[in-house]
């Protein structure tokens, strides 16, 4: 059987881990569990399930279909040729939405790996550790969604006029609706020859996680990784696990910074350094360096300094899959795919398309709670709301259209702490920590932006993250002004210390041409990757 929990959704209560103890296990606050258990634990899966107070444990995602009575009065598309591209987390997420919510015309899906879908944020944990084999990862029970599934088959192109998506076969695949959900890869070493050499990884694909752990369990001298975001932070914290020595060289002034801000940034970094790891802040690799037999012996920092290791991880962050959509007429750019807050996209002109939904991870959306910016969120609760929303838009007329107005969640489980924030911590420009201790790693972060709550970040109190979601929904005033449980001392808010917010505007510009409005177009020129 197939399983996988929504951990944004789990709190900690722990009774998957009492009723299934061998496949669900807590350490302190976060979750970790088998996706692929044995047969011989179907029931105590679920009773788990059944016994999960916040319903966070999926077995199937197509079972509900008695949603469908209740929404099949309002008019819908059942029939026709719906295209899903990309067959990762979203895809997968919106082809079984779409079946289950009434769909029973052509349904295909296109995905650029060779395997099945599978499920993301345990390859950087229990994979590395060893905890789960890497072909326990796969999503629950995709074979039961009725679909055309075209695995290893790459999209080079999509044509808006002619409503056809072409792949890297020559094979030209028409449709009547179209889901963009193509995802992210891991950014690579850019000198490609130090990037080929033995040693060096990157952490995106389960495969990446296979050779990953290999490497590791190999007993490396010492294990190099290149940023410590929430993927480097997660692998070197699987290295201690497993008693490697690491090294983490980060161009911020702190681990987790440009998401959470310096306030926290500073608490992960005390945790990093708890832990025994060899934490290098306001650095920057500038050489991987190997030896006579293309193995990888080494990097040379930005301040002069050298670090000898056998493994090097590059976590410098994601590349947006667009690049087949140069040519689409598409808003589509190293931002990702601009769309409306219904998951339409939006074409060069700024003009919302009727057939041509975007999900997941290459999504740039307006927030309403966030003064409209649009913003992309590469977050595993996104990608499964996102795509609910998408496959519902896309069989609903106009009238029946809902808004995709979730509050970002996201979690990491990193040196026995589960991390989980719950709204958009970089904006923000106050923070105050109202319940807990940052000194015993365990508390809640509550961000201001121009006197209303935006937002909350939990060390091992994931319980509180929805009561303060409300607060953001609310607009609630900041600070909090009512009474907390376990306030420590009077909450006094501080500068949040978060990064400038970047615009990405590099390798598109946009050309206006034409006089007379009925002309009038604008076009994106895209330079290639240098």
């Amino acid at each position: 059987m197939k399983v996988v929990v929504d951990l944004t959704r789990c709190q900690g209560y722990g009774q998957c881990a009492f009723l299934a103890p061998d496949v669900f296990t807590m350490k302190e606050e976060a979750l970790q569990y088998d996706l692929d258990p044995g047969d011989e634990q179907r029931e105590h899966v679920l009773r788990a399930a059944a016994a999960c107070p916040v319903q966070a444990i999926h077995l199937d995602w197509t079972a509900t279909r008695h949603l469908v009575e209740q929404r099949m009065a309002a008019p819908r598309m059942t029939d026709g040729r719906i295209v899903i591209v990309g067959a990762s987390l979203a895809g997968a997420r919106a082809a079984g939405v779409l079946r289950r919510d009434g769909f029973a015309g052509s349904l295909t899906v296109i995905g650029d790996e060779p395997d099945e879908p599978y499920d993301r944020p345990p390859l950087s944990k229990q994979v590395l550790t060893g905890q789960v084999p890497p072909d326990h990862t796969r999503l629950p029970r995709l074979r039961e969604v009725e679909a055309e599934w075209l695995w290893g088959t790459p999209a080079t192109a999509l044509d808006v006029a002619g409503k056809q998506v072409r792949l890297a076969d020559g094979r030209e695949i028409g449709f009547d609706r179209v889901l963009l959900a193509t995802g992210t890869r891991a950014r690579p070493w850019p000198n490609e020859a130090e990037a080929a050499l033995e040693g060096v990884h990157t952490l995106r694909t389960v495969a990446d996680a296979a050779r990953l752990r290999q490497a590791l369990a190999a007993r490396p001298r010492r294990v190099l990784i290149l940023g410590a975001g929430f993927t480097g932070s997660e692998i070197a914290s699987a290295c201690r696990e497993l008693d490697l020595p690491v090294t983490v060289v980060e161009r911020g002034s702190a681990p987790l910074v440009s998401a959470l801000g310096g306030v926290i940034g500073d608490v992960a970094a005390q945790l990093h350094r708890e832990h025994g790891v060899d934490l290098r802040c306001d650095t920057t690799v500038t050489a991987l360096e190997g030896d006579g037999d293309g193995r990888l012996r080494g990097a040379r920092l930005s301040d002069g300094s050298t670090v000898e290791a056998d493994v090097a991880v590059v976590a410098l962050g994601s590349i947006r899959n667009v690049e087949w959509l140069h040519d689409s007429g598409l808003a589509a750019g190293v931002w990702g795919v601009a769309c409306d807050a219904g998951c339409r996209a939006v074409d060069t002109n700024g003009l919302v398309t009727d057939d041509i939904f975007v999900a997941g991870d290459i999504a740039r959306f307006p927030h309403p709670l966030y003064q409209y910016q649009f913003m992309t969120l590469e977050h595993w609760g996104n990608a499964v709301a996102q795509a609910e929303i998408a496959a519902h838009n896309m069989v609903s007329d106009q009238a029946h259209r809902w808004p995709h107005l979730s509050v970002p969640v996201f979690w990491s489980s990193q040196f026995g702490v589960n991390i989980k924030s719950v709204g958009v911590p970089t904006f923000a420009d106050e923070i105050v920590i109202t319940q807990g201790s940052t000194a015993e790693r365990r508390f809640v972060a509550v961000y201001g932006y121009q006197g209303r709550v935006t937002a909350a970040v939990a060390f091992d109190q994931g319980l509180w993250l929805e009561f303060y979601q409300g607060l953001i929904e609310r607009a609630a005033p900041f600070p909090p002004e009512f009474r907390h449980v376990d306030r420590r001392e009077p909450a006094r808010p501080v500068p949040a210390r978060v990064p400038e917010r970047l615009v990405a505007t590099a390798e598109a510009t946009v050309v206006v041409t034409g006089h007379d409005p009925a002309e009038r177009r604008a076009s994106l020129l895209h330079t290639p990757h240098s």
